[in-house]
Protein backbone atom coordinates (compact mmCIF):
# COMPACT_ATOMS: atom_id res chain seq x y z
CA UNK A 1 0.00 0.00 0.00
CA UNK A 2 1.11 3.57 -0.68
CA UNK A 3 0.85 5.80 2.40
CA UNK A 4 2.63 8.96 1.29
CA UNK A 5 4.08 10.47 -1.88
CA UNK A 6 6.99 12.92 -1.96
CA UNK A 7 7.78 14.29 -5.39
CA UNK A 8 7.32 17.02 -7.96
CA UNK A 9 3.95 18.14 -9.35
CA UNK A 10 3.83 17.09 -13.00
CA UNK A 11 0.24 18.08 -13.82
CA UNK A 12 -2.90 19.26 -12.04
CA UNK A 13 -6.32 18.38 -13.46
CA UNK A 14 -9.86 19.18 -12.40
CA UNK A 15 -9.91 16.46 -9.74
CA UNK A 16 -6.44 14.92 -9.75
CA UNK A 17 -2.73 15.62 -9.58
CA UNK A 18 0.16 13.74 -11.19
CA UNK A 19 3.14 13.51 -8.86
CA UNK A 20 6.53 12.64 -10.36
CA UNK A 21 8.46 10.46 -7.92
CA UNK A 22 11.89 9.75 -9.41
CA UNK A 23 10.51 9.50 -12.93
CA UNK A 24 7.34 7.56 -12.08
CA UNK A 25 4.12 9.62 -12.19
CA UNK A 26 1.38 8.71 -9.73
CA UNK A 27 -2.18 9.92 -10.24
CA UNK A 28 -3.93 10.95 -7.03
CA UNK A 29 -7.51 12.17 -6.83
CA UNK A 30 -7.95 15.17 -4.51
CA UNK A 31 -10.53 17.63 -3.25
CA UNK A 32 -10.63 20.96 -5.08
CA UNK A 33 -9.50 22.65 -1.86
CA UNK A 34 -6.39 20.44 -1.75
CA UNK A 35 -5.63 21.03 -5.43
CA UNK A 36 -5.87 24.80 -4.96
CA UNK A 37 -3.38 24.75 -2.08
CA UNK A 38 -0.66 22.49 -3.41
CA UNK A 39 1.14 24.85 -5.78
CA UNK A 40 1.76 24.41 -9.49
CA UNK A 41 3.62 22.15 -11.91
CA UNK A 42 7.31 21.87 -11.14
CA UNK A 43 6.92 22.48 -7.40
CA UNK A 44 7.61 19.92 -4.68
CA UNK A 45 4.66 18.33 -2.90
CA UNK A 46 4.01 15.83 -0.12
CA UNK A 47 0.70 13.99 -0.18
CA UNK A 48 -0.81 11.67 2.39
CA UNK A 49 -2.32 8.83 0.38
CA UNK A 50 -5.33 6.58 0.83
CA UNK A 51 -5.02 3.59 -1.49
CA UNK A 52 -8.15 1.94 -2.87
CA UNK A 53 -7.75 -1.52 -4.36
CA UNK A 54 -10.70 -3.07 -6.17
CA UNK A 55 -10.95 -6.08 -8.47
CA UNK A 56 -10.88 -3.91 -11.57
CA UNK A 57 -9.01 -0.80 -10.42
CA UNK A 58 -6.45 0.79 -8.13
CA UNK A 59 -6.99 4.41 -7.11
CA UNK A 60 -4.97 6.81 -5.01
CA UNK A 61 -6.56 9.68 -3.08
CA UNK A 62 -4.25 12.46 -1.96
CA UNK A 63 -4.38 14.88 0.98
CA UNK A 64 -2.10 17.62 2.27
CA UNK A 65 -2.61 16.52 5.89
CA UNK A 66 -3.24 13.30 7.78
CA UNK A 67 -6.24 15.05 9.36
CA UNK A 68 -7.92 15.54 5.98
CA UNK A 69 -7.29 11.89 5.15
CA UNK A 70 -8.86 10.85 8.45
CA UNK A 71 -11.99 12.85 7.67
CA UNK A 72 -12.12 11.31 4.20
CA UNK A 73 -12.28 7.84 5.73
CA UNK A 74 -14.63 8.90 8.53
CA UNK A 75 -17.13 10.41 6.10
CA UNK A 76 -17.30 7.14 4.20
CA UNK A 77 -18.43 5.30 7.32
CA UNK A 78 -21.77 7.07 6.82
CA UNK A 79 -24.36 5.22 4.77
CA UNK A 80 -24.63 6.64 1.26
CA UNK A 81 -21.28 8.43 1.35
CA UNK A 82 -18.59 7.17 -1.02
CA UNK A 83 -15.24 8.55 -2.06
CA UNK A 84 -16.77 11.05 -4.51
CA UNK A 85 -19.15 12.54 -1.95
CA UNK A 86 -16.45 12.58 0.75
CA UNK A 87 -14.17 14.58 -1.54
CA UNK A 88 -17.05 16.94 -2.34
CA UNK A 89 -17.58 17.62 1.37
CA UNK A 90 -13.86 18.24 1.88
CA UNK A 91 -13.86 20.52 -1.16
CA UNK A 92 -16.57 22.63 0.50
CA UNK A 93 -15.59 22.54 4.19
CA UNK A 94 -12.22 22.54 5.92
CA UNK A 95 -11.73 19.86 8.62
CA UNK A 96 -12.38 22.45 11.36
CA UNK A 97 -15.51 23.73 9.60
CA UNK A 98 -16.75 20.15 9.22
CA UNK A 99 -16.06 19.49 12.90
CA UNK A 100 -18.03 22.60 13.82
CA UNK A 101 -20.94 21.56 11.59
CA UNK A 102 -21.09 18.13 13.22
CA UNK A 103 -20.74 19.55 16.74
CA UNK A 104 -23.58 22.02 16.10
CA UNK A 105 -25.65 19.52 14.08
CA UNK A 106 -25.60 22.01 11.20
CA UNK A 107 -26.90 19.99 8.26
CA UNK A 108 -27.23 23.17 6.17
CA UNK A 109 -23.47 23.70 6.13
CA UNK A 110 -22.83 20.09 5.09
CA UNK A 111 -25.52 20.16 2.40
CA UNK A 112 -23.63 22.95 0.60
CA UNK A 113 -21.34 20.26 -0.80
CA UNK A 114 -22.24 19.16 -4.36
CA UNK A 115 -24.11 15.86 -4.38
CA UNK A 116 -25.02 16.02 -0.69
CA UNK A 117 -28.78 16.20 -0.24
CA UNK A 118 -30.63 16.96 3.02
CA UNK A 119 -30.97 13.28 4.00
CA UNK A 120 -27.27 12.54 3.52
CA UNK A 121 -26.34 15.74 5.36
CA UNK A 122 -28.50 14.70 8.32
CA UNK A 123 -26.86 11.26 8.39
CA UNK A 124 -23.39 12.83 8.33
CA UNK A 125 -23.99 15.18 11.26
CA UNK A 126 -25.86 12.60 13.35
CA UNK A 127 -23.80 9.48 12.68
CA UNK A 128 -20.45 11.23 13.07
CA UNK A 129 -21.35 13.16 16.22
CA UNK A 130 -19.89 10.46 18.47
CA UNK A 131 -17.42 9.01 15.98
CA UNK A 132 -15.42 12.13 15.17
CA UNK A 133 -11.90 11.72 16.58
CA UNK A 134 -10.68 14.20 19.17
CA UNK A 135 -7.98 15.49 16.84
CA UNK A 136 -10.49 16.36 14.13
CA UNK A 137 -10.91 19.81 15.64
CA UNK A 138 -11.70 21.34 18.99
CA UNK A 139 -15.37 21.69 18.17
CA UNK A 140 -15.80 17.96 17.67
CA UNK A 141 -14.64 16.86 21.12
CA UNK A 142 -16.13 17.19 24.58
CA UNK A 143 -19.26 19.09 23.64
CA UNK A 144 -22.00 16.48 23.99
CA UNK A 145 -25.15 18.37 23.12
CA UNK A 146 -28.27 16.84 24.70
CA UNK A 147 -31.06 17.45 22.28
CA UNK A 148 -33.54 15.82 20.01
CA UNK A 149 -31.79 15.51 16.68
CA UNK A 150 -35.02 15.80 14.74
CA UNK A 151 -34.09 17.17 11.36
CA UNK A 152 -30.45 17.58 12.35
CA UNK A 153 -30.83 21.15 13.62
CA UNK A 154 -29.08 22.29 16.79
CA UNK A 155 -31.07 23.11 19.94
CA UNK A 156 -32.69 26.55 19.96
CA UNK A 157 -30.19 28.28 22.32
CA UNK A 158 -27.29 27.10 20.16
CA UNK A 159 -28.81 28.10 16.83
CA UNK A 160 -30.01 31.41 18.32
CA UNK A 161 -26.51 32.20 19.59
CA UNK A 162 -24.94 31.41 16.22
CA UNK A 163 -27.55 33.59 14.50
CA UNK A 164 -26.95 36.47 16.92
CA UNK A 165 -23.19 36.42 16.39
CA UNK A 166 -23.71 36.26 12.65
CA UNK A 167 -25.95 39.32 12.84
CA UNK A 168 -23.12 41.13 14.62
CA UNK A 169 -21.00 40.76 11.52
CA UNK A 170 -19.11 37.53 12.15
CA UNK A 171 -19.08 34.82 9.50
CA UNK A 172 -21.18 31.72 10.12
CA UNK A 173 -18.04 29.61 10.52
CA UNK A 174 -16.59 32.04 13.08
CA UNK A 175 -19.88 32.15 14.97
CA UNK A 176 -20.27 28.36 14.94
CA UNK A 177 -16.71 27.85 16.19
CA UNK A 178 -17.17 30.41 18.97
CA UNK A 179 -20.46 28.90 20.16
CA UNK A 180 -19.01 25.38 20.05
CA UNK A 181 -16.15 26.58 22.28
CA UNK A 182 -18.61 28.45 24.49
CA UNK A 183 -20.56 25.25 25.10
CA UNK A 184 -17.51 23.76 26.79
CA UNK A 185 -17.30 26.69 29.21
CA UNK A 186 -20.97 27.51 29.72
CA UNK A 187 -22.24 23.93 29.95
CA UNK A 188 -24.86 21.97 28.05
CA UNK A 189 -27.88 23.70 29.62
CA UNK A 190 -26.75 27.26 28.93
CA UNK A 191 -29.27 29.66 27.43
CA UNK A 192 -28.63 31.70 24.30
CA UNK A 193 -27.66 34.86 26.21
CA UNK A 194 -24.92 33.01 28.08
CA UNK A 195 -23.68 31.33 24.91
CA UNK A 196 -23.55 34.69 23.14
CA UNK A 197 -21.60 36.23 26.02
CA UNK A 198 -19.08 33.40 26.15
CA UNK A 199 -18.97 33.29 22.36
CA UNK A 200 -18.01 36.95 22.20
CA UNK A 201 -15.20 36.29 24.67
CA UNK A 202 -13.92 33.53 22.40
CA UNK A 203 -14.04 35.83 19.38
CA UNK A 204 -12.20 38.57 21.27
CA UNK A 205 -9.17 36.35 21.90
Amino acid sequence: MIGKLKGIIDEIGDDYVLVDVHGVCYEAFCSTRTLSRMGSAGEAVVLFIETYVREDQLKLFGFLSALEREWFNLLQSVQGVGAKVALAVLSTLTPSELANAIALQDKTAVSRAPGVGPKVAIRIVTELKNKAPAFAGEASSGIGFKQELGEGVAAAPVSDAVSALTNLGYSRDQAASAVAAAMKTAGEGADSAKLIRFGLKELAR
